[in-house]
C-alpha cells in the first residue's frame, strides 16, 4: 500500500488563500517526500469553469510530471449524480463529465464522484439513474485504465448496505468505493469497513481512525488484500502542515509492518 495525502486535508489553508493545487503538489513531494498526489479539485479553484479549461489543466499535468508524482485519486464535489430536479441532475451531469475528463488528463488512478440522494434509501428512479450512469462511467473508466465511483461520504451513499448494492448493479471491475474508513452511522465501524473493503479502489483515514484504530484499520485491509493507496484526510482544518506531518508519522511505521 502507498501513502497519500487527500487535498482536503488543506481546505483551511485554501480558504485562506494560502495554498492552491500547485502548493499542494510542492508539498506532496518535497515537504512530505511522497510519491503520490490525491487532487481534491477545490485546490484548483472556487469556478468550475476557470480550473476545468484546457490550459489549466496541462498546467496542473506538467506540475504533477515534473515532480514525479503519481495521481492515486481525483475527488470532485457538487457534481453527484442524483438531485430531484432535472435541471441540476443535467448541470451536475455535465460538470461531472468535465471533471472526468480532467481527471483523465491528469493521469488519475482513481475518481470519486458521489452519488446524491439525500434519504437514508434511493428511490427505485433515483437507484436506476446512478446505477446507468455510474455503468456509463465505469465503461469510460475500464476503456481507460483507470477506476471511478462514490465515496463513502454523505447521504444514501453514507451507508453500507446502499453501497453494497450499488456495486452489485453495477457489476463492473473498473466500479470502485473510496472507502472512507471508521464511520459509525451504521452501527459497527469495523463491520463497516469490512464489508466495503473488498471493494475499495482508494481509501481515506481520518484523524480520529489514524490515532484510535489505525492497525485494526489497515488489517482490515490487508486481509481485504487491498493493494492501493492509504490517504490521511484531515477534517479539523487548523495547523494542517504539522497535522498531515503528525498523522504521516503514525502511519508510515505501522503500514511498513
Amino acid at each position: 500500500m502507498q501513502i497519500s495525502i487527500a487535498g482536503y486535508s488543506f481546505h483551511g489553508l485554501r480558504a485562506r488563500g494560502m495554498l492552491d493545487v500547485f502548493g499542494y503538489l510542492e508539498a506532496c513531494r518535497h515537504r512530505y517526500g511522497l510519491g503520490t498526489a490525491d487532487v481534491w479539485a477545490g485546490l484548483m479553484g472556487r469556478d468550475a469553469d476557470v480550473f476545468l479549461q484546457d490550459g489549466f489543466i496541462a498546467n496542473v499535468a506538467e506540475a504533477i510530471g515534473e515532480r514525479g508524482l503519481t495521481l492515486v485519486n481525483y475527488h470532485a464535489d457538487g457534481c453527484h449524480v442524483w438531485e430531484d430536479d432535472a435541471a441540476t441532475r443535467e448541470r451536475n451531469r455535465a460538470l461531472a463529465e468535465r471533471h472526468i475528463a480532467a481527471a483523465e488528463k491528469l493521469g488519475a488512478k482513481s475518481v470519486r464522484i458521489d452519488p446524491g440522494g439525500r434519504e437514508r434509501h434511493w428511490s427505485t428512479e433515483q437507484f436506476d439513474a446512478v446505477v446507468a450512469t455510474y455503468k456509463a462511467w465505469a465503461k469510460r473508466a475500464a476503456d481507460g485504465g483507470y477506476r471511478i465511483g462514490p465515496e463513502r461520504h454523505w447521504g444514501a451513499g453514507n451507508h453500507v448496505d446502499n453501497l453494497l448494492k450499488l456495486t452489485a448493479a453495477v457489476a463492473s471491475p473498473a466500479f470502485g468505493i473510496l472507502l472512507h474508513m471508521g464511520k459509525d452511522v451504521d452501527g459497527d465501524p469495523a463491520a463497516a469497513d469490512a464489508a466495503l473493503a473488498p471493494h475499495a479502489m482508494h481509501v481515506h483515514l481520518v484523524e480520529t481512525v489514524i490515532d484510535g484504530r489505525l492497525g485494526e484499520s489497515l488489517q482490515i485491509l490487508r486481509e481485504a488484500r487491498y493493494s492501493g493507496a492509504v490517504a490521511v484526510e484531515l477534517q479539523a482544518g487548523e495547523d494542517e502542515y504539522a497535522q498531515v506531518a503528525r498523522c504521516l508519522a503514525r502511519l508510515r511505521p505501522e503500514l511498513s509492518r
